[in-house]
C-alpha cells in the first residue's frame, strides 16, 4: 500500500490481525476515533513533529509497523519512508531519519552487522516493542547515542500504551531488573488483578471503558511495571 492509501486509513479505519498471543488470531477494527486518540499519544510520547523523518521497517500489516509511528506521522504531515527490513540497510540509512520503530529481533540483527561498530545514533529516536526488550539491547542503543523508548502495546490497545524513555546509561542502570521493563509512563488506565495479570482500558483501547485482560503478568515496583510472563 502506498502512502496515499495509508492516509485513507485515518478517515476510514482498518482491521488488523492480532498476533494470537491473547488467543486465536483475529481481526481487530481500529476505528478512526480510536486511532485519533492513539495517534495523538504516539506523537506526544515519541516527540514526533511535522519536521520528523520516519523510517518504517516493521510490516505495516501489523499494529507496530502501521500504528506506532507511520500513521501518526502521516496525520501531521511528517515524512515517512516504508521499506522492507534489512539490518544492513538500516544501519547504512538511519542517519537520514529522526525516528524508527523496531522489534527486539530487528534490534538484535542490527547489532550483529559490521556497520553497527561505527554507527552514530545521536539525535535519533528508537522505539522498540512487540516483545519484551532485553536490557542489553537498551544499553547498546543508548550507548550509540539513541533516545530509546521501550514500549508496550497491543493490537487491542495502544500502540504507545505503557513505556519508558532511556536517554542515558545511568537511567538504564537505575531501572535495570531481573525482569524486562514495561514502563513508567501510562497512556491508559491500568490495574493489576489478583493473579498479577495486567488489565487496561481507555480511549486508546478498542474496548473503550471496558477493562481488557492483556494476559501479561506484571510486577509493579517504584511506579514501574515489569514483565513477568504470559498468563496460562
Amino acid at each position: 500500500m502506498n502512502l496515499d492509501g495509508l492516509k485513507l486509513i485515518l478517515t476510514h479505519g482498518v482491521s488488523i490481525n492480532t498476533s494470537g498471543t491473547t488467543g486465536d488470531p483475529k481481526k481487530i477494527l481500529q476505528t478512526p476515533e480510536k486511532m485519533k486518540f492513539a495517534d495523538e499519544i504516539a506523537i506526544d510520547s515519541q516527540q514526533i513533529t511535522k519536521d520528523s523523518r520516519i523510517y518504517t521497517v516493521c510490516k505495516i500489516q501489523h499494529a507496530g509497523g502501521l500504528l506506532a509511528q507511520t500513521l501518526p506521522a502521516l496525520r501531521i504531515g511528517a515524512e515517512v519512508v516504508v521499506e522492507d527490513f534489512s539490518a544492513y540497510t538500516w544501519v547504512k540509512e538511519i542517519h537520514k531519519y529522526t525516528h524508527s520503530h523496531l522489534s527486539p529481533n530487528h534490534a538484535t540483527a542490527i547489532m550483529k552487522t559490521k556497520g553497527w561498530r561505527t554507527v552514530d545514533l545521536t539525535g535519533i529516536w528508537i522505539t522498540c516493542g512487540s516483545d519484551p526488550v532485553p536490557w542489553d539491547t537498551i544499553s547498546a542503543f543508548v550507548e550509540k547515542g539513541a533516545t530509546f523508548m521501550a514500549n508496550w502495546g497491543m493490537t487491542e490497545v495502544g500502540p504507545c500504551a505503557i513505556n519508558t524513555v532511556f536517554e542515558t546509561l545511568d537511567k538504564v542502570e537505575e531501572y535495570k531488573h531481573e525482569l524486562t521493563i514495561l514502563g513508567d509512563r501510562f497512556y491508559c488506565d491500568t490495574t493489576v488483578g489478583p493473579d498479577g495479570q495486567l488489565y487496561v482500558k481507555g480511549d486508546i483501547s478498542v474496548y473503550g471503558d471496558n477493562w481488557f485482560a492483556t494476559k501479561d503478568v506484571v510486577k509493579e515496583e517504584n511506579n514501574r511495571y515489569y514483565y513477568v510472563k504470559r498468563a496460562s
